[in-house]
């Protein structure tokens, strides 16, 4: 009887919520400084500039991270309720900053991406977003107008035109280096139609609003924080993290194991090579 309860009043929130947020979208994209088009121009944003300047530096801690990409969790093991759009383990999310929370376990493996997000003003998201080969996210809608959402492309399949992003009627490419800015509450998909895997650094930021939209943005996302949409995922990631340090743990006595002279002639394990323990 108290699971059926739990159920009941999860589904009540969640109604309750949508009917919210479908009213605050108009008052929030009134109160926006900047354009509510769907895909708006990164130079609008100068804290995206150091980004595109050094993403080799965060591309380089990204390969690192993929030397054991099995322990990156699925996106459908971190947050259930998205198991819509993520499904059999084909998009991974290797999280750094949970809704303005910072994961300092993951954030070690990732020093220079780390201190760059931490220059963005009033992050709320931060992931490597990992999007296996013929992966389709289906179309879906973010939460808050109030938040836009930017990719810095680091691994893009060689067929770039068939690995895609719809953004409402707007089809956009990734580019290695490059950022791209979207608003998330328009109905978007992304399909890799590609043998290749596609990852992008992915981060929320608050949109510049005038006070007022600021204020209630804000006021939103608190009380999202004490909804089972953002405590669950919370509880699980600590787990993730001690999975993937166990990982890394493993792999750095391994070699210290082998000696420096056979370290230096030992082929490099592939990207993704190692298999995570259960």
């Amino acid at each position: 009887m108290l699971e059926r309860f739990r159920k009941r009043r999860r589904k009540a929130v969640k109604r309750t919520g949508k009917r919210l947020i479908r009213g605050l979208r108009g008052f929030l994209a009134r109160q926006s400084l900047v354009s509510n088009d769907p895909v708006l121009d990164p130079a609008g944003f100068a804290f995206l500039q150091p980004f595109e300047e050094h993403w080799e530096e965060i591309h380089e801690e990204l390969r690192q991270i993929l030397r054991h990409k099995d322990c990156v969790p699925a996106f459908e093991d971190v947050s259930t309720d998205q198991k819509k759009i993520a499904r059999g383990r084909q998009w991974r999310t290797f999280i750094l900053f949970g809704f303005g929370s910072r994961l300092p376990k993951n954030c070690r493996h990732a020093p220079r991406t780390t201190a760059l997000l931490e220059q963005v003003p009033k992050l709320q998201t931060a992931w490597f977003s990992i999007l296996e080969p013929g992966y389709h996210i289906t179309a879906h809608q973010g939460v808050s107008k109030g938040i836009l959402r930017c990719h810095l492309g680091l691994i893009v399949p060689d067929r770039r035109e068939d690995c895609w992003m719809r953004v409402d009627d707007q089809k956009c490419v990734w580019q290695p280096g490059k950022t791209l800015v979207f608003d998330d509450t328009y109905d978007h998909e992304v399909l890799n139609d590609t043998p290749q895997e596609r990852v992008v650094l992915l981060f929320d930021f608050e949109r510049p609003m005038r006070f007022w939209g600021r204020l209630v943005n804000r006021l939103f996302i608190r009380a999202l924080k004490l909804t089972a949409y953002y405590r669950e995922p919370k509880a699980r990631l600590e787990g993730f993290e001690e999975q993937f340090e166990a990982a890394t743990r493993r792999a750095e006595i391994l070699l210290e194991g082998l000696g420096e002279q056979d370290v230096q002639a030992a082929p490099s394990p592939p990207l993704g090579g190692e298999r995570c323990a259960e």
